[in-house]
C-alpha cells in the first residue's frame, strides 16, 4: 500500500464486521504450508514405488463352458399346424417330454390308410419282382439247356462231316483203282487188236477184250459217280454243321434277350420295392414328428409360436428352452493390442452385474466382492466387433461363483499380468505401451536363456 490518504486500514477493525473478508483473510502460516507441500509429496513419491499389477479389462457376458448347454429353440422338422400345446412358460421339462402336437397340412398324407395302402403296393411289387425273378431263373434253365442241345447237335453234325470226309477218301482210292484198271483194260485191248491183226488170237478173244474194257470203264464212271456224290455229302455235312451253330446262336440269342428283359424288370420292380420301403419308412417317421418333444432337460423360457390352428412351415422356431445343467463361463472380447499378452490359465478377476465389488485394479488382494477365473479358450481369428473373443471358467482354487448367476447376465474380467512399481505403469500408460510380455519367471529365465 502506499499509503496516500491519512486514513490507514492497518488496524483497522471494520473486517470484523464482515464475514465475507474474514473468508478471504490470509491467516495461515507459511511454514506450515510448505511442510504440508513437503509431506504430500513424499506420500506420493513413495505411492509411486508401491507395487502395482499390471491388467487390461474387457467387458464380456456370462455364458456356457459347452454349445450344448447354452439357450436353444426348438424346432418342427415338418410343416403342420398347431394342434395342442402341453407346456407352459417357466415349465421344466425332460429329455423326450411332449412340448407340441401339430396335425399335417399337405394332402399327399391326409389318407388316414396310407400306411396300410403303401405297404399293400409293397406286397403287390414283391410278389411281381419274385415273378421276374423265376421267369429269370427258367429262361437261365431254358438256356444251358440250349447250350447242351447244341453240344449234342455239334458233335452229331461233326461226326457226319467225319463220315463223309472218310467216305470221300474211300471213294477217291476206289477211283483211282478204277482208272488203273481202266488203262490196263485199254492197254490189253491195243495189245488183243495186234494180235488178232496177226491172226493169233481169233475175234471172240477180241470181243472178250472189248467187252472187258467196257465193263471196266462202266466201273470207272460209277465209282466216279459215287465220289461225286460223297462230295456232296461231305459238303452238306459242312454246311450242317455251320446251320448247328447259325440255328442254336439265334435260339440262344432270343433267350438271352429275354432274359434281360426279365432282370431289367426285376431290378426296375425291385427299385420300385425300394422306393415304397423308403417312403413308408418317411411316412412313419413323418408320424413321429407330430409330436414336438424335448431335445434334453430344461426350461421353456418362451413360447415363439403362439395359438391353435396356426400353420408353421419346417424349421420354425417354437419354443426356447434353457438347459436345466450347465456349467458357466465367462465371454470377453479384447482389443488385438493385447491379444499377444494373454495364454490359456492366465488368472482373471470377475465382477458380475447384481453382485457389489470394490475394485482396485491395481491392487487385487485390495479389491473385494471380484471372483476368480481362468482363460480356457483363445480365439485366433477376430470376432465381428474387431475384438478377439476368449472363455473364461472358474478358478478352482478361488471361492465358486454365484449359485444366482445366470447365463447372459453381464460382467467385467481384469486380466493380471506382471506386477511393476506404479511410476513404470503410468510411464507405460503416458506412452501407449502394452503390459509387459513376460508373465513369469520360468519364461524370463528361458528368454534370459
Amino acid at each position: 500500500m502506499l499509503n496516500l490518504s491519512d486514513n490507514h486500514v492497518e488496524h483497522a477493525d471494520y473486517l470484523n464486521d464482515y464475514d465475507s473478508l474474514q473468508k478471504v483473510q490470509d491467516r495461515s502460516n507459511p511454514k506450515r504450508r510448505l511442510r504440508s507441500l513437503f509431506i504430500g509429496l513424499g506420500i506420493f513419491i513413495a505411492l509411486l514405488f508401491v507395487p502395482w499389477t499390471q491388467n487390461v479389462r474387457a467387458p464380456g457376458k456370462v455364458t456356457t463352458l459347452y454349445p450344448g448347454q447354452r439357450p436353444q429353440t426348438v424346432q418342427n422338422v415338418i410343416p403342420g399346424r398347431i394342434d395342442q400345446w402341453y407346456v407352459r412358460e417357466g415349465e421344466f421339462v425332460k429329455k423326450g417330454d411332449t412340448i407340441l402336437r401339430i396335425t399335417e397340412i399337405q394332402d399327399a398324407y391326409f389318407d388316414p390308410a396310407l400306411i396300410e395302402r403303401t405297404k399293400k403296393q409293397i406286397v403287390a411289387r414283391s410278389g411281381a419282382m419274385d415273378n421276374y425273378g423265376e421267369k429269370s431263373e427258367a429262361l437261365q434253365d431254358q438256356i444251358e439247356a440250349l447250350i447242351n442241345n447244341k453240344q449234342n447237335r455239334l458233335e452229331q453234325a461233326e461226326n457226319t462231316l467225319r463220315q463223309t470226309r472218310f467216305r470221300v477218301i474211300s471213294d477217291s482210292m476206289e477211283v483211282v483203282a478204277a482208272k488203273v484198271n481202266f488203262d490196263i483194260a485199254m492197254e490189253r485191248n491195243e495189245r488183243m487188236k495186234e494180235l488178232y491183226k496177226q491172226g493169233l488170237k481169233s475175234l471172240t478173244d477180241l470181243e472178250t477184250r472189248q467187252l472187258t474194257l467196257q465193263q471196266t470203264q462202266a466201273r470207272l464212271v460209277s465209282v466216279e459217280n459215287r465220289l461225286l456224290a460223297s462230295r456232296n455229302e461231305y459238303f452238306n455235312a459242312v454246311i450242317e454243321l455251320s446251320g448247328v451253330e447259325n440255328d442254336f446262336a439265334e435260339k440262344l440269342g432270343k433267350a438271352r434277350s429275354e432274359q434281360n428283359s426279365a432282370r431289367s424288370a426285376y431290378f426296375e420292380t425291385e427299385a420300385g420295392v425300394t422306393g415304397l420301403e423308403n417312403q413308408l419308412s418317411n411316412i412313419e417317421m413323418r408320424i413321429g414328428n407330430y409330436y414336438i418333444t424335448a431335445p434334453q432337460p430344461g426350461y421353456v423360457t418362451q413360447a415363439i409360436s403362439e395359438g391353435i390352428g396356426e400353420n408353421i412351415p419346417a424349421g420354425t422356431r417354437i419354443v426356447s428352452i434353457m438347459p436345466a445343467n450347465y456349467d458357466l463361463a465367462a465371454e470377453m472380447f479384447i482389443e488385438p493390442v493385447d491379444f499377444p499378452l494373454l495364454r490359456k490359465g492366465t488368472t482373471v478377476r470377475l465382477i458380475f452385474d447384481g453382485w457389489p465389488a470394490i475394485v482396485f485394479s491395481g491392487w487385487p488382494q485390495l479389491s473385494n466382492g471380484t471372483f476368480g477365473g481362468q482363460i480356457i479358450a483363445i480365439d485366433n481369428f477376430i470376432s465381428p466387433n474387431g475384438k478377439y473373443r476368449i472363455l473364461v471358467v472358474p478358478d478352482p482354487d478361488e471361492i465358486p461363483w454365484p449359485e444366482d448367476l445366470r447365463f447372459g447376465s453381464g460382467s467385467d474380467g481384469i486380466m493380471l499380468f506382471k506386477d511393476v512399481p506404479v511410476w513404470y505403469e503410468v510411464w507405460r500408460q503416458l506412452n501407449g505401451f502394452p503390459p509387459d510380455y513376460y508373465h513369469n519367471l520360468e519364461k524370463k529365465k528361458e528368454i534370459a536363456e
